[in-house]
């Protein structure tokens, strides 16, 4: 019996083609000619290796008959061509209602810093070109002036990410010395990388001072020495300790370090250079707020709150900074010229804080109403229920995040799409997932929630289809079982 099922499953396995067989089929030959040969070869051998072990595992019988059809196997091809075809990194439909969506690429750009990168992009530019004098510049003069007008800072260096930010201020200013900060502010910031290892890793000797949940000013001034490089203050910006807690102001460590020499760096991470309160939320700490209150040096991110490209800003002292600046690790973590223009133009938007909110995606979403967002809600709900009667569509209250590490105890009121979906809601996500543009969405229980907060007005008409097409297949399959 094994060794007739083994001739069997043999029998299956020959009938699958052979490349050129496959690459000779009419319609896989109507896909050549505007598809790179090499995505055209890769799909046949995936679609033929892909058979082939389905029918390793599930052997012969009316399974191995579908796997063999050359009409399926053709179509296999042509479906892992048209996958293939696309880029990897590609635009998706964010109806999650997380602003700051870390997965998503966090914030999406204004588009005075969309056209910017554009510029920048299409030839040469002046990343490190003076016109003026015809000599060679320095990438940070297209940013260092903006920055400095509105953190209030004598100098700046923009860098590739907050975390660089850090290390270099750390390896210019207290490599193999100490570097303290509070137990309460050592911060995990995503992808189990931590600033603490950051800092290590960048030669400076960790010691920490108080308490998880209170960390006092006594705790600090035990602490500093001869040994000690940097005073080191964390926002905590992806996480809050609430309860019976204490913290030292910036305003008080600096009094602390200033007289013995010490600098005093604070980490604000979110990046924020816009009152919040102006759009109805918490303030988060600002740069020129620190600076004012007697920071030396000040670093935070371009890419949550800000809302521009990937970014580390450090801002402080000019002396300070020049000094960083000339560490030789300022090359290894330097900024991009698309990051640098996409920076600048939203520097330039900050600048006129009500252009800003209404022109930079971050805040203009912060900023939205549940009302407003109802209103897009109720459209979609109603365009979806006409069009396909039998599908359970409704809207109800519900809250948006802002993700991104900033502002983690902050919740948004919205007014959610809610679909009970044929078929399950798992099933429905993978849908939307997968379709053309694909749509991130949430689910709970049996329902598949979409938050409009996060999806851009001109994406509501794709957003539909997306949806429509997905709620048709899904009740084309109940009807097929």
């Amino acid at each position: 019996m094994a060794k007739a099922a083994a001739s069997d499953l043999n029998s299956f396995l020959r009938r699958l083609p052979a490349v050129d067989e496959l690459l000779a089929d009419a319609a896989v030959q109507g896909q050549l000619a505007a598809t790179p040969r090499w995505v055209v070869l890769e799909a046949i051998r995936e679609t033929l290796a892909a058979r082939r072990r389905q029918l390793l595992e599930g052997g012969p019988g009316p399974a191995a008959e579908a796997l063999v059809a050359p009409a399926a196997i053709v179509a296999g091809v042509l479906e892992r061509i048209v996958d293939r075809s696309r880029l990897s990194l590609r635009p998706v439909v964010n109806a999650t209602g997380v602003v700051i969506h870390t997965n998503l690429g966090r914030a999406p750009l204004a588009r005075a810093a969309l056209e910017a990168i554009a510029d920048a992009s299409r030839g040469y530019s002046t990343l490190e070109f003076d016109l003026a004098t015809g000599m060679r510049g320095s990438r940070q003069a297209h940013v260092e002036q903006l920055v400095c007008a509105l953190t209030d800072a004598e100098a700046a260096l923009v860098v590739n990410n907050n975390a660089a930010a850090v290390l270099l201020a750390v390896n210019t200013l207290a490599c193999g010395r100490d570097v303290v900060v509070s137990r309460g502010e050592l911060v995990e910031i995503g992808d189990a990388f931590r600033i603490p290892d950051v800092m290590v890793s960048a030669g400076g000797r960790l010691k920490e001072v108080g308490a998880t949940n209170r960390t006092h000013l006594s705790d600090y001034e035990r602490a500093l020495g001869p040994e000690t490089g940097l005073v080191l203050k964390v926002h905590p910006s992806n996480f809050r300790i609430l309860g019976f807690t204490a913290e030292v102001e910036i305003a008080d460590l600096a009094a602390l370090a200033a007289p013995r020499g010490i600098p005093l760096m604070a980490d604000l991470g979110s990046g924020a250079l816009l009152d919040l309160a102006a759009l109805g939320l918490p303030r988060e700490p600002m740069p020129a707020e620190a600076i004012r209150a007697g920071a030396d040096l000040v670093s935070f991110s371009g890419d949550k709150l800000l809302g521009a490209p990937q970014a580390g800003v450090l801002v402080g002292r000019r002396e300070l900074i020049g000094r960083i600046r000339r560490n030789p690790l300022a090359r290894t973590v330097r900024i991009d010229k698309l990051c640098l223009a996409g920076l600048e133009a939203t520097l330039r938007l900050l600048r006129e804080p009500e252009r800003a909110q209404a022109e930079i995606p971050v805040l203009r979403m912060l900023a939205l109403s549940a009302g407003a967002i109802g209103e897009r809600a109720d459209a979609l709900v109603a365009a979806l229920s006409a069009a396909l009667p039998g599908v359970r569509c409704t809207t109800e209250d519900g809250e948006s995040e802002v993700g991104g590490g900033a502002l983690p105890l902050q919740t948004l009121s919205t007014r959610l799409v809610v679909l009970t979906p044929p078929g399950s809601a798992a099933g429905m996500e993978g849908r939307l997932r997968r379709g053309t543009p694909p749509v991130l969405v949430r689910i709970k229980g049996d329902r598949v929630l979409l938050d409009l907060r996060t999806v851009d007005p001109a994406e509501d008409a794709p957003l539909e289809a997306a949806l429509m097409r997905a709620l048709v297949e899904a009740l084309s399959a109940r009807e097929a079982r």
